[in-house]
């Protein structure tokens, strides 16, 4: 992952907020669109059903007076019918729109923050350049720049009124706050990876869905000035006020609480975790746009309020023809590299938990039911889920209350391999690891044994 550069370097302690899978307290089902009393119907723009004259690639507007410059992504598979998801991506201080665009070092499994990967071209993504490489935001100028934006794409492209998104790390989760603060009406959610309020935060009273990410050793914007730009979002959007839990220093994982409470359609959610000044954690230490696992909950959080996805399409088909139906039964599901069985980390029935690999013991974390709806169910009533429904290479596997959707459908292959429906990737052992503890995943399949299982 290419190196963030520490937003404005005396401030030694601003705000900030942080995404991580470690432990998930999510409330609420993955694939339920969160329902809000205050936000408007789904509107078509005034691109909707034209030919559009936009293509992707870098574009020059004028805005307050300046030559301003964005980075614009419209999916290959462009519909002029289909309203789509808009999301900005705004870059850290020293950063560029290049940045954000192509993923720095980790490429396209981090373009967007890794969200233009897991939209799999159901969504349109703007990178804007900040004056100077940062969001000073003086007068305003910079909210005029993302309004100036938003109208020449909203006339342009067909744009879904009610899914607008905004994120960024560091300055750029600044310029996502003061978006939150002065266009609630128009943005539908952000999420702040360790920010602080940096480029204001005028008007700051209305509703929003908000995500804060921070690391609880952040030496350069402190954790606590993060909490703070939560907070104003938890007594905006009327939820019960708390302290969430947040990991130990030395654990080198994260903690994702919902808060409770919160005016319908207007959550607030915490994910601390233990590291630094970065937006792409990854549990058990290091920094990786790949591996990370604050993609996969930020693209959860932004989708659960709605939108259409495109059915995907598998990039490498599993060698053996698929078993029809699935093996019923209930038993153990053993990793043919390890030994060792796919089972719940810790035993817990909360959602999220992740699924990893352990030592047979025959216990009910262990107990994985196929049904005819190719779901493997545990617990009764939680299923194998990709997290956050995601597709890419990568994607985290864990558990979720059972709801009928792809991610959570899995094929039995007669080679051994799982496939999951959603993406057409297989169930994997990341890293192809073979110690107890170590998650899975799904990855292209390939054939290995870490991708080959057996029913017990």
């Amino acid at each position: 992952m290419t190196r963030r550069r520490p937003i404005l370097g005396s401030l030694a302690a601003a705000a900030a907020l942080v995404v991580t899978v470690g432990v998930t307290t999510l409330a609420g089902d993955p694939g339920t669109t969160a329902a809000a009393a205050g936000v408007s119907a789904a509107a078509a723009t005034a691109g909707c059903g034209k030919a559009p004259t936009l293509t992707s690639g870098q574009r020059t507007i004028q805005s307050s007076g300046q030559n301003r410059s964005f980075i614009l992504r419209i999916p290959d598979n462009y519909d002029r019918n289909h309203q789509y998801r808009l999301i900005f991506g705004f870059h850290w201080n020293g950063g560029t729109a290049n940045d954000v665009d192509g993923g720095g070092s980790d490429g396209a499994a981090w373009s967007y923050y890794g969200l233009r990967q897991q939209a799999n071209n159901s969504t349109i993504f703007v990178a804007p350049q900040g004056n100077g490489n940062g969001w000073a935001n003086p007068g305003g100028q910079d909210v005029t720049f993302v309004d100036d934006m938003v109208r020449l794409i909203e006339n342009d492209l067909c744009v879904d009124t009610t899914q607008l998104f905004a994120l960024g790390f560091s300055y750029g989760g600044g310029m996502s706050y003061s978006l939150a603060c002065s266009r609630a009406n128009v943005f539908r959610a952000v999420a702040v990876y360790s920010g602080g309020q940096l480029s204001g935060c005028s008007g700051g009273s209305q509703p929003i869905a908000y995500m804060g990410i921070h690391g609880i050793g952040d030496p350069v914007l402190n954790v606590s000035a993060g909490r703070s730009l939560r907070d104003t979002f938890v007594r905006n959007n009327g939820c019960t006020a708390q302290s969430p839990p947040e990991p130990r220093a030395g654990s080198l994982t994260h903690i994702t609480t919902t808060y409770s409470g919160c005016r319908a359609g207007y959550p607030v959610v915490w994910a601390a975790f233990d590291g630094g000044h970065t937006p792409g954690p990854v549990d058990g230490g290091g920094d990786s746009g790949v591996r990370t696992w604050t993609k996969v909950e930020v693209w959860r959080f932004f989708t659960q309020f709605g939108g259409t996805e495109p059915t995907p399409s598998p990039t490498v088909t599993p060698t053996g023809n698929p078993t029809t139906p699935p093996p019923g039964g209930t038993g153990a599901v053993r990793n043919s590299s390890s030994g060792r069985c796919l089972d719940v980390n810790g035993g817990t029935q909360t959602n999220g938990s992740a699924a990893i690999i352990w030592d047979c013991h025959g216990q009910a974390n262990q107990s994985w039911t196929s049904t005819a709806a190719q779901e493997l169910r545990v617990f009764g009533g939680k299923c194998l889920d990709v997290n956050g429904a995601a597709t890419a290479n990568g994607s985290s596997v864990i558990i979720w209350d059972c709801n009928g959707q792809a991610n959570q459908r899995w094929r039995f292959n007669a080679d051994g391999t799982i496939t999951a429906v959603g993406s057409g990737r297989c169930l994997d052992v990341v890293g192809s690891g073979t110690a107890n503890g170590t998650r899975t995943q799904i990855w292209d399949c390939n054939g290995s044994a870490g991708q080959r299982w057996s029913r017990s």
